[in-house]
């Protein structure tokens, strides 16, 4: 076996630099987050080629004294930390001291920078061999200018793995993006090949930030988000999330930061999907920008050298922090924020200002509505119901006693009980005036084959499928029903017993009393042996062995399991779209416009139990194209 020996300082940084420096997007990563820690408030960006040529960052940050110049570009030297304490308490975006000294020694770098106390500036190069620092006057002002040139020009093999001009160029422009959206205060320019592709300006107002985040999100985004803020015990969660109609066919607009790092985590990711379960179409994607607030002490930032990981002190917190914000803000999604994001793709920058003043349409927006019955009194807000009966039948209610004795009879083996046949009579008032204010979906005006609800509003024909939105009303009250009385479970006649491993099985007896609460009563017998003894009683017919090892996998991975809510909640689904209005009922203009008022009371009404969504808005800007009016 060869004899031990020291590497040469070349050759560490390059092994170093296979971990940091992956293509010229990670070399501007590391360089952009260094102006942004010494305080720059506008980086430039300028990249030749991809970044494989040239790569130029120039900030007007602090600087680098001319007596460490050689020193930053060494391994393992740094500003940012000194001991233990600062490493586990990280508040900069760097740390390691290791990116300027990787890149260098794959690269031909030179790094010219002046602090406020200097004269003049310095100029340090390093190429070759030896990796000698030449160190040399310069003009410059106050900040630094880091010059990458001729990327893995001395690693050809790192070279060949390279992807083409313009595949480089977009993962240089992602991760810009990234910095952009990570830092509002900060202007950033990017220069491809002489050209300005991005110029932004610092954001200091909501309105800057919102126009920022519409720049590099798209404004359908921003158009279709709703604004978080929520805050607990050392904890803030802010950001914008979009709507569930809003989805994505990839994970493609999804940034998280957590102390202005964005990272990618099996946590977070985790409690994002949680929250929007029930509110997406099979294999979308939510999108959003989220930022995460934590005390630098509580996360764990060094846990691989491209920084993208990080490791919360209490995960558990963190995540039914996050899950439980995310799933409020879409629960109190209405009607009225999916009409600003669909009028203002129709009409411009600001919905609100053409829905409240709609005199001002060619087509007449404010004319009076027809003269109709409307809403039916006592709907979802007053405790009664959308009506399922004919036009000549009294509209029928559930009420919450009947549902409460529906559940009970499911927990105690009865099966399932009908809907209770007491009705309240329809109530006629006058019909609303142009002044009056007009709700969210407007008011029925029609029906159409039986399938869908005609509404208008100021802001134009809404369409309504009239079973995926009576669906969602009847899911949401059971599960409403459900979570007012305990999850009752029903004993198995015989346990069924289970081959797990060593360590399944010590997570089922550490976490027993939390699978109690979740109706499920499981007993270790033996070092890799579990018996389930009872199930909820909702679930009697559904896999238990499956259930049972989903729910620990779920515990191994992420300390908790929503596998009983998610399997409970998707029974209640399908028993509310068999117990919701079928196609082709026709309804009474008083049972229609109760559904409307119903939707605009409900959470997540705008999707059914599937993700499909429930309504559509047309704007009179749309129909006047298909008319050729105005031209």
């Amino acid at each position: 076996m060869p004899h031990i020996q020291l590497l040469s300082p070349r050759l560490a940084n390059q092994i170093a630099a296979g971990e940091v420096v992956e293509r010229p997007a990670s070399v501007v990563k590391e360089l952009v987050e260094n102006a942004l820690d010494a305080g720059a408030s506008r980086v430039d960006i300028e990249v030749e080629q991809g970044g494989v040529k040239l790569i130029r960052v120039r900030d007007d940050g602090s600087g680098i004294d001319e007596a460490d110049l050689p020193l930053a570009l060494s391994r393992h030297a740094t500003s940012k930390i000194l001991t233990l304490d600062d490493l586990e308490a990280v508040g900069t975006l760097g740390f390691r001291g290791e990116a300027l000294a990787s890149i260098s020694s794959v690269s031909r770098l030179a790094l010219t920078s002046r602090t406020e106390a200097q004269e003049a500036a310095a100029r340090v190069e390093v190429e070759g061999r030896d990796m000698d620092a030449r160190l040399s006057p310069a003009a410059h002002p106050v900040g630094t200018t880091v010059e990458v040139r001729d990327l893995f020009f001395n690693t050809p093999a790192r070279r060949k793995f390279l992807r083409t001009e313009k595949t480089e160029f977009n993962h240089v422009e992602e991760c810009i993006r990234r910095q952009a959206l990570s830092r509002f205060d900060a202007g950033f320019t990017l220069r491809h090949n002489q050209r300005v592709v991005q110029s932004l300006r610092p954001a200091e107002s909501e309105v800057d930030k919102e126009r920022r985040i519409g720049s590099l999100c798209g404004q359908q985004f921003i158009d279709n988000a709703v604004i978080i803020d929520a805050e607990a015990t050392g904890l803030r969660l802010w950001g914008w999330v979009a709507l569930p109609t809003f989805s994505r066919s990839q994970a493609d607009l999804q940034y998280f930061f957590v102390n202005g790092r964005v990272i990618r985590d099996k946590l977070v990711a985790h409690a994002v999907r949680q929250a929007y379960r029930d509110v997406l179409y099979n294999n979308r994607h939510p999108a959003f920008v989220l930022y995460l607030e934590v005390e630098p002490a509580t996360v764990d930032v060094n846990v691989h050298p491209t920084k993208h990981e990080v490791r919360f002190r209490d995960g558990r917190l963190v995540h039914d922090f996050i899950f439980r914000t995310l799933h409020r803000a879409l629960a109190d999604v209405r009607p009225d924020d999916h009409l600003r994001g669909a009028v203002a793709q129709s009409f411009g920058r600001e919905p609100e200002a053409v829905v409240a003043n709609p005199a001002g349409h060619p087509a007449g927006m404010g004319a009076s509505l027809p003269d109709q019955a409307p809403p039916v009194a006592g709907g979802y807000a007053n405790g009664g119901g959308f009506g399922v009966g004919s036009a000549s039948q009294p509209q029928q209610e559930w009420k919450a006693s009947d549902q409460m004795a529906f559940y009970q009879s499911l927990n105690e083996g009865g099966g399932g009980a009908s809907r209770p046949d007491h009705a309240s009579q329809p109530v006629a008032v006058t019909p609303p005036r142009d002044t009056d204010e007009e709700p969210p979906l407007g008011y029925a005006i029609a029906q159409l084959h039986g399938i869908y609800i005609l509404a208008q509003s100021r802001a134009g024909l809404i369409v309504v499928d009239m079973h995926a939105a009576h669906e969602r009303i009847t899911y949401e009250r059971m599960k409403h029903a459900l979570a007012e009385q305990d999850l009752k479970s029903q004993p198995l006649l015989v346990p069924l017993s289970l081959a797990v491993s060593q360590k399944e099985a010590a997570l089922a007896e550490t976490h027993g009393e939390e699978l109690q609460h979740l109706g499920l009563q499981i007993e270790r017998i033996g070092p890799e042996t579990l018996a389930v003894r009872q199930i909820p009683a909702l679930l009697r017919g559904a896999d238990t062995e499956q259930l049972v090892r989903d729910v620990l996998a779920d515990l191994i991975e992420h300390g908790q399991s929503d596998r009983v809510e998610a399997v409970t909640h998707e029974l209640l689904g399908t028993m509310a779209c068999h117990g919701s209005v079928r196609a082709n009922r026709q309804l009474t203009i008083p049972e229609m416009n109760s559904l409307l008022r119903d939707m605009e009371a409900t959470e997540r009404s705008g999707q059914c139990n599937h993700g499909r969504p429930t309504w559509t808005l047309v704007t009179l800007s749309e129909l006047d194209k298909l008319f050729l009016r105005g031209r």
